[in-house]
């Protein structure tokens, strides 16, 4: 099994420890973007993923190219051209003040990308899944296009397609309404993830959940993913993530997941003294391919990617840097964190 992931990877200038952006003349540079992030968790696990962007022909790409051979992310298939990657600056919250993401990203290499640009029958030849998120067809109008050819050409080619909805409000700018495009997106997809407010601003299906309120009624979950997986038949099941935001240090998190056959729902974390929260879903769709190519029913594949995402909450930085082991002993109800000697 492989599997290809594609978007945008950014350069990740993060205020150190808690400090606001530029309270000291310094930040912490790093790599990050969704797909990528979902691609060097399936690397960890000891899957087979493959990474496809667009990067520029300079020291800066040539160093994220680096960064993700490290976690033995494939990127033979990685397009150079000439032009800059995108930014995006971090101030990470604590307590009830929240974290806080600026992009910069306008007219970087994938933003310019086009529709052709991408051999898509070579780049399929050799994988089996192909992840996309609702991100890359936010920042430009022909990302969007290119987005769009991505998962028809996986449909053809006879790929899996596995899109995280992903709501960003401050991408869609260009005149092109969420819902209008991603409606399209999964009409091509086999399975769904998000959370409630991805569900309800990219595919347009209202539901009586509150994305803000900090409590989660879970029994309207299951009424939520029927409506989605009524809408589109084609979608074999969709997973949702389930946050309870007390603050920006304690939430507490689980999934659920509807198959067509059974909803289930996973067990319930609460996360303390909160790490780093940015990645968090990657890091569960990440487990959840690798749950669904690993374990014979969906319902261990979900808690799978409930704990593997639980502890990205602990991991610094964009990718969740846990083992194998790491997530099968949370998932056995080990989370005292003790020392391991």
């Amino acid at each position: 099994m492989k599997v290809i992931t594609f978007g945008e990877i950014m350069l990740r200038l993060k205020a150190p420890g808690f400090e606001r952006l530029f309270q000291t003349p310094f930040l912490e540079a790093t790599f990050g973007g969704g797909e990528a992030n979902v691609a060097v968790s399936l690397a960890n696990y000891g899957m087979d993923a493959e990474f496809l962007t667009v990067l520029p022909k300079n020291v800066v790409g040539d160093a994220c190219i680096g960064e993700l051979r490290r976690f033995n992310v494939g990127t033979s298939k990685i397009l150079r051209t000439d032009g800059r990657m995108g930014i995006y600056y971090l101030e990470p919250g604590a307590n009830q003040l929240a974290s806080k993401v600026t992009y910069d990203r306008t007219d970087s290499c994938i933003a310019k990308a086009k529709p052709g640009d991408i051999d898509w029958e070579k780049v399929y030849s050799d994988c089996d899944w192909v992840h996309i998120t609702g991100i890359t067809p936010a920042i430009s109008e022909s990302a969007m296009e290119l987005s769009l050819e991505c998962v028809k050409e996986a449909k053809k080619a006879g790929l899996t397609v596995s899109c995280d909805l992903n709501y960003r409000k401050n991408l869609w700018k260009y005149g092109k309404a969420a819902r209008d495009v991603m409606s399209e997106i999964a009409a091509y997809s086999d399975v769904l993830i998000g959370n409630e407010e991805d569900v309800q601003k990219s595919l347009g299906i209202e539901a009586d959940v509150k994305v803000e309120s900090g409590e989660l009624e879970t029994g309207k979950y299951e009424a939520l993913t029927k409506k989605v997986l009524d809408l589109y038949p084609n979608v074999k099941m969709i997973a949702i993530t389930l946050r309870e935001s007390k603050s920006a240090d304690i939430n507490g998190w689980s999934a659920c997941l509807n198959d067509r056959e059974n909803f289930y729902l996973s067990k319930h974390y609460v996360i303390n003294d909160m790490v780093d929260r940015v990645g968090g879903g990657d890091a569960f769709s990440g487990g959840l391919i690798y749950g669904l190519n690993t374990y014979k029913n969906a319902k261990e594949a979900l808690e799978f990617a409930a704990a593997a995402s639980c502890l990205k909450h602990s991991v610094i930085g964009d990718f969740n840097r846990v083992t194998l082991d790491d997530v099968l002993k949370l998932m056995k109800g080990d989370g005292s964190g003790r020392v391991q000697r």
